[in-house]
């Protein structure tokens, strides 16, 4: 601890983290994913979840859903820089906006064979994953839900025989009447 009266005593406040689904509606053209994408990686941010697709067709308009994490600066910061680029009509934080609803489908691949293989699809039952390939030797389930329920499910089958997981990342949208 420095002396009494110098500045150098001073703690500095720690900020928290805080993990925020982001929606953008953009126009759906070559580079404009590109573009998001490079103003997260140019300043350091990270993605920990990318939803792009195409939801209005004739307007040509394509609705990104990001999750990433950040302090509450670098949360606002990045919103105002999306709000920026060229070809982005909203910028939303559906965090903020009240209960939104948030889904994310994996593809979870298990081996297993008799203990192991009947434990596999009475777990896939308790969460209502769906079994949409299976051998004698492997299941591939399909479940939907919050990240934090896939996550279980997944670590769940770890021991189970894991072999590998594919997963959409993150579609949110906000509850209620109102449009984006």
């Amino acid at each position: 601890m420095g002396q009494p009266g110098s500045a150098y005593s001073l703690e500095k406040p720690v900020e928290t983290l805080e993990t925020h689904t982001i929606s953008v509606l953009v126009d759906n053209e070559p580079g404009v994913l590109a573009r998001v994408i490079g103003l997260f990686s140019g300043r350091g941010y990270n993605i920990e979840s990318l939803t792009v697709s195409e939801t209005e067709h004739e307007a040509h308009l394509s609705r990104i859903t990001i999750v990433t994490t950040g302090t509450p600066m670098v949360i606002e910061q990045i919103k105002n820089q999306l709000d920026r680029l060229v070809p982005v009509h909203s910028v939303t934080d559906l965090t903020v906006c009240g209960e939104t609803i948030e889904r994310e489908l994996a593809l979870v691949k298990v081996a297993g064979v008799g203990e192991k293989r009947v434990e596999a699809l009475r777990l896939a039952e308790t969460f209502r994953a769906k079994a949409v390939d299976a051998s004698l030797e492997h299941f591939v389930f399909e479940i939907t839900g919050r990240q934090s329920k896939i996550e279980q499910f997944v670590a769940l089958m770890q021991p189970l025989g894991l072999i590998e997981v594919c997963r959409t990342g993150v579609a949110a949208i906000a509850r209620g009447a109102e449009r984006m």
